[in-house]
């Protein structure tokens, strides 16, 4: 560890060398504002993803077309950066190990990558590591599910969530009764109880190789039934002190128990008796915390590189009152974008937009965000409601 540690401290004394470059597995979004994070500072960003076109492609200074599953891939880009890190953690994670090994920079690890992105791996660790998580089960695949329902082992209703490759609301079933059999998710599973939630919070936490930590404030999310994606987010959370200085002691403990250097997103319940639960956790920038672009001291993407880069990290207060919404492709419409709405929604005071250039539309895509601040959280909470009814992303 210690060498790691020197070493990245010398290279964020080097980060102002023409030459130094961050490498990027995913040219999505969160990669597209990583690299604008990243270019405040002129340094450098390549990204690995399979084409220029995504939202990255603009704005990173090289962009690698291939395929950040693929070994070869993965290894063979790494070698041409100095510091290597993710926006989506489904990446060959046995090409970042051998860089690993062989000095390179990769942040977060990939042992900790492994666990976080097998959710049936992320509750057994949370089970080991004393974190409060729902109650939980595993089954290698649909048919085992419908065996312990028969054999009375499992019983309505519950939540199933794919163990691999589901995010942002595909993986993720909601059975509670047998009229629902017919949404069961095929391969290896884990079932967790339905619980009960009064509220689902988000801690975005941040932690350098010096061990340096910082939580942002803890927020409230509010999701859209039908596509099952967060709509709105609250900052601050309408928290009491107690479940709110919980809420940020659990988000510390995890990325120290998984030994993390850069960002992870810890989504927590909030049940209607009052225990507070960790769900899961992203090993990245997230949703969850883009108001922080126009609501906070340091985004959490400029946090992601002064993370890995093992420089102090920076601070995490607000300056306003938050609130994030989704900007969703319109339901009925795939292709060209198109926007309805842009011009009412621009005139409102306090918002500020975030379109991630995608060239085409789908039903509840993610195409962008606004975040609206405000000294008085229901003001700001009405202006994201207005942007939600009054604007739409057609073709």
């Amino acid at each position: 560890m210690e060498s790691s540690v020197n070493n990245q401290q010398q290279n964020a004394k080097e980060m102002g060398s023409s030459d130094f470059k961050v490498g990027i597995l995913g040219g999505g979004q969160l990669g597209k504002m990583l690299a604008l994070a990243a270019s405040n500072w002129d340094l450098k960003t390549a990204i690995l993803d399979s084409s220029k076109d995504f939202p990255a492609g603009a704005v990173a200074n090289e962009f690698v077309e291939g395929n950040f599953k693929d070994y070869d891939d993965v290894y063979n880009f790494g070698q041409k950066v100095d510091v290597l890190t993710i926006e989506i953690e489904h990446v060959n994670t046995e090409a970042l190990l051998r860089l690993e090994q062989e000095g390179k920079i990769v942040h977060p690890s990939p042992k900790a990558l492994d666990i976080i992105k097998d959710k049936g791996l992320q509750k057994t660790f949370y089970k080991e590591q004393n974190i409060p998580s729902a109650p939980f089960a595993l089954y290698k695949d649909k048919m085992a599910v419908l065996h312990a329902i028969e054999s009375g082992k499992l019983s309505y209703p519950f939540v199933q969530k794919s163990r691999t490759a589901g995010y942002d609301g595909p993986g993720v079933a909601v059975i509670k009764g047998a009229d629902y059999l017919s949404k069961l998710l095929p391969g290896a599973c884990m079932i967790e109880d339905l619980v009960d939630i009064d509220k689902e919070i988000a801690v975005v936490v941040a932690r350098n190789a010096d061990g340096e930590v910082k939580t942002y404030p803890s927020v409230e999310m509010e999701f859209n039934p039908e596509a099952n994606l967060v709509e709105f987010l609250f900052c601050p959370a309408q928290l009491t002190e107690a479940q709110d200085e919980t809420c940020q002691a659990l988000a510390k403990k995890t990325i120290e128990a998984y030994n993390v250097c850069g960002l992870l997103a810890v989504e927590l319940f909030l049940t209607k008796d009052g225990q507070i639960w960790v769900n899961e956790v992203a090993p990245r920038t997230h949703n969850s915390g883009h108001h922080t672009i126009d609501a906070c001291q340091t985004s959490q993407f400029e946090q992601q590189i002064r993370a890995i880069l093992n420089l102090p990290l920076g601070s995490t207060e607000m300056h306003q009152a938050a609130v994030m919404v989704n900007l969703l492709g319109a339901p009925g419409f795939t292709g060209p974008v198109k926007f309805q709405g842009w011009k009412e929604v621009v005139a409102i005071e306090g918002a500020h937009f975030h379109i991630y250039g995608k060239a085409v539309t789908k039903p509840f895509r993610k195409m962008g965000h606004a975040t609206v601040v405000d000294k008085d959280l229901e003001k700001a909470k009405t202006k994201a409601r207005q942007i939600l009814q009054e604007f739409k992303i057609i073709s």
